[in-house]
């Protein structure tokens, strides 16, 4: 049985068990959102070295990385490279958007080395496999979903909700389809005038993942790729069949989530919640972003950890992180790391605001440790330890004892905190 399905039998699997305890919340409660849709485990019985996740409104605000090549650069070691920085830095997932060479091997490679569930587009392989997009079929479509699903893949992004009927919409649009699977599909229906074979064969999809009890992340083929083109009508329509894809995958027991925007105006924000969550009955939302502004090239981090941190206080239960890299080329390892910190402090502030059990510990302990001067132990609280070494020892000529009680903001005689400390005494 899938995790949905144990769920609606009143079991509480392993898995429940072990998101209950890393949540501080009890399994039950974990059961009972699976069973309503509103939380899933994402977590393939095949993926074996798999610490699992629990994705939902109820749960801590998680943080997905993408990570993969491209017909122009990376190789498998260099994705293993960004892989541990996933890890090291706290990624909840990771998804291998890999479109260029050795897919499968990197796929299986990020598998064997990743503790945190790995998501995919497969989209991107069958197009490989075709060799051109007008060159897809169904079948190539179907069996790399298999396929990946038999490697231990936990969940797929499927571009299912852009139908034809939506194309005169997406033209209308000063960028029109921004997502590469969703421009892939696009063409295919524009060029053989059918509808989308992601939609018309989405049972069979449906019976692949409740075999191997992968999770669905329906995905936003339209979404906005411009502050201009935000919460358009081409947008929300696929929303709506995305709403309608929702129920049936719950009837045959299968996960979903949604996924959204893309680029939105900070004002704009709640109300694109609001709207999956009226649209998708409560299904789990895994936006990207949003990125609040378009000018930022190279800080697109920054934008997009600011319109993440209002989503996730509206609902959002995922956040998909963007690299400064984003809009400008592949990112690298170091991308990877600078992305995973920005949405870090997102999903934590989301937490915070949201009073989830625990939350703001680390917080305390970190204020507790500046007051006291005790900067180990700030280095070991931070969010990225070495980063937080390393800006501390580029503020001094000297090699200086970290028991002294200032730094180089204030100085010795200037020290806020040395100094109030002194007023008692």
């Amino acid at each position: 049985m899938t995790q949905l399905e144990s769920a609606r039998k009143g079991i509480i699997t392993t898995e429940m068990k072990a998101v209950a305890e890393s949540e501080f919340l009890s399994p039950e409660l974990i059961r009972d959102e699976i069973v309503k849709g509103r939380l899933l485990i994402t977590a393939n019985p095949l993926h074996k070295n798999l610490k699992p996740i629990a994705i939902g409104r109820e749960v801590r605000c998680k943080i997905n990385a993408n990570i993969g090549n491209s017909a122009l650069l990376s190789n498998l070691d260099e994705e293993i490279g960004k892989l541990t920085n996933c890890v090291k830095y706290g990624a909840d997932a990771v998804m291998d958007l890999s479109s260029g060479g050795q897919i499968s091997q990197i796929r299986e490679a990020i598998l064997t080395n990743s503790p945190i569930p790995l998501g995919t587009v497969p989209v991107y392989e069958a197009l490989a496999i075709a060799g051109d997009p007008m060159l897809l079929s169904e079948d190539v479509i179907l069996n790399v979903i298999e396929n990946q699903a038999r490697q231990g893949v936990d969940f797929m992004t499927i571009h299912c909700g852009l139908l034809k009927r939506h194309m005169p919409l997406a033209c209308k649009r000063l960028t029109r389809i921004v997502s590469r699977g969703g421009s892939i599909v696009a063409r295919w229906m524009a060029h053989h005038g059918k509808e989308n074979p992601f939609y018309t064969r989405f049972d069979d999809i449906l019976d692949i993942c409740r075999k191997y009890d992968v999770s669905l992340s329906l995905g936003d083929g339209l979404r906005p790729g411009s502050q201009f083109d935000a919460s358009d009508e081409a947008q929300f329509s696929e929303l709506e069949v995305l709403g309608e894809l929702t129920l049936e995958a719950w009837d045959k027991g299968v996960q979903v989530m949604i996924e959204g925007p893309g680029h939105v105006p900070f004002d704009q924000i709640e109300m694109n919640m609001k709207k999956e969550e009226e649209l998708c009955h409560g299904a789990p939302f895994y936006v990207l972003g949003p990125i609040v502004t378009d000018i930022a090239p190279g800080y697109d981090h920054i934008t997009a950890a600011i319109g993440a941190t209002m989503a996730g206080f509206h609902g959002a239960s995922m956040l998909c992180y963007v690299t400064p890299r984003e809009h400008l080329g592949l990112p690298d390892a170091e991308d990877v790391r600078n992305g995973i910190i920005a949405f870090k402090i997102a999903a934590h502030a989301v937490d915070i605001a949201k009073k989830r059990p625990k939350a703001r510990e680390r917080d305390d302990a970190m204020s507790k440790a500046r007051y006291e001067f005790n900067w180990k132990k700030q280095f070991e609280l931070s969010l990225d330890p070495e980063r937080a070494r390393e800006f501390y020892a580029k503020g001094h000529t000297e090699k200086r004892d970290e028991d002294e009680a200032f730094c180089t903001m204030c100085g010795p005689d200037f020290c806020a905190l040395k100094n109030s400390s002194l007023i008692d005494k």
